[in-house]
């Protein structure tokens, strides 16, 4: 009986671990994606200003 409830503990334990590391890559994920995403100018709009001399397609910054 005693080694069921130290494997229960144990499998409890192990679920928190994982949960609190899964938490721990959504946050990084979440941060990584607003990174990538981010415009230039810092600025979330979409459009942001082309150089001047550069062509309006086939360029990235």
């Amino acid at each position: 009986m005693e080694n069921k409830i130290d494997n229960s503990n144990k499998t409890i334990a192990k679920v928190k671990e994982l949960e609190d590391e899964l938490k721990q890559l959504k946050t990084l994920v979440n941060t990584l994606l607003t990174v990538i995403t981010e415009e230039a100018d810092g600025i979330h709009s979409g459009s942001a200003p082309t150089p001047p001399g550069q062509a309006k397609r086939g360029f990235s910054m």
